[in-house]
């Protein structure tokens, strides 16, 4: 399957939030990289997915305790 960039608008705003998140995204396969740009109002997270689905990554990051919600170009 061919990666397949998503992108979120998040409450992921700064390294800590980073840190709680990582340990989700990283253990999980279809998810080849990922980046927050905490610099950005929206917060926006970048997923390079291989296999990972909007829902899957949206789930991912609600359990670590963050807003979430899909970005349509």
């Amino acid at each position: 399957m061919e990666n397949k960039e998503l992108k979120f608008k998040t409450n992921i705003n700064c390294g800590g939030c980073i840190g709680s998140v990582k340990p989700h995204l990283d253990n999980t396969d279809e998810i080849s990289h990922w980046k927050v740009d905490t610099d950005s109002k929206d917060k926006v997270l970048t997923v390079t997915s291989d296999g990972a689905t909007e829902r899957q990554v949206i789930d991912i990051v609600k359990r670590a305790g963050f807003k979430i919600e899909t970005i349509n170009s």
